[in-house]
């Protein structure tokens, strides 16, 4: 049983990234209740695909079409929301809160969702069927790393932050219900960079932390054991998106 011991994370971590590879959800349940539970560091994110990277809607539109202007997809968005009065303008201080409420109403954006809780990440991992691939899933990112922004400066002196940096994005404004269902919040890459390229590119310089990007995969024939689970903890679509 995997259980992330100090030799199997010196065996098998590679530039900040190491995967475990678990066989059952008691496994998973066992190891977030237990050996992760004190990492409060530590964020997490499910996705269907064990293929699929971690990136942005607007990147994944950006390989696709090649349309590279995201501050003109922003204001589009701002326009269809003049005089709606569905979001508190006020509340909206910089240009990533209004990529964080867009998330909400499904725009196309940089930003990237995660939660503070591993099941609720194990959920979004297997809520919906599938085909794409016999395992799924589920992320931890050590968001610490985030504000390690000094060395990352001084050794790409002129580079703009947004070009650098992942930013860490816990929004503050209450038209959200289903965000806060989820402990929803976000983080946002450099344009064309996803997160785990980001991590193997500066990890020398943000190894403070020794494991900054987990990745946990669990295979598709626990699904429906996965879900009732988490219906026990009340952990379902009604509870989340409402």
């Amino acid at each position: 049983m995997v259980i992330l011991t100090r030799d199997y994370i010196t065996n098998n971590l590679s530039e900040g990234v190491i995967t475990a590879d678990l066989s059952s959800w008691q496994e998973f349940s066992k190891l977030v209740t237990g050996r992760l539970l004190n990492t409060s560091n530590y964020i997490w994110r499910g996705q269907r695909s064990t293929d699929w990277l971690l990136e942005s809607t607007l990147d994944r539109m950006l390989k696709k079409f090649g349309d590279n202007d995201s501050l003109r997809h922003l204001q589009s968005f701002k326009y269809a929301n003049r005089g709606r009065g569905e979001l508190n303008l006020e509340e909206m201080e910089s240009d990533d809160d209004w990529w964080a409420s867009g998330q909400h109403y499904g725009s196309v954006n940089p930003l990237l969702e995660w939660t503070t809780s591993p099941f609720i990440a194990a959920y979004f991992a297997f809520c919906k069927e599938g085909n794409e691939q016999d395992k799924r899933a589920i992320y931890s990112f050590n968001h610490r790393v985030i504000v390690i922004n000094n060395e990352l400066k001084m050794k790409n002196y002129g580079t703009s932050d947004d070009d650098l940096f992942v930013k860490y994005i816990n929004p503050v404004f209450d038209d959200n219900s289903s965000l806060a269902n989820q402990s929803g919040l976000f983080t946002k890459s450099p344009t064309g960079v996803d997160l785990e390229q980001w991590v193997r590119k500066n990890f020398r310089v943000v190894n403070k932390v020794k494991v900054i990007l987990l990745k946990l995969t669990l295979p598709n024939t626990e699904r429906t054991i996965i879900l009732k689970a988490l219906n026990r903890m009340n952990i379902n679509y009604l509870t989340l998106s409402h």
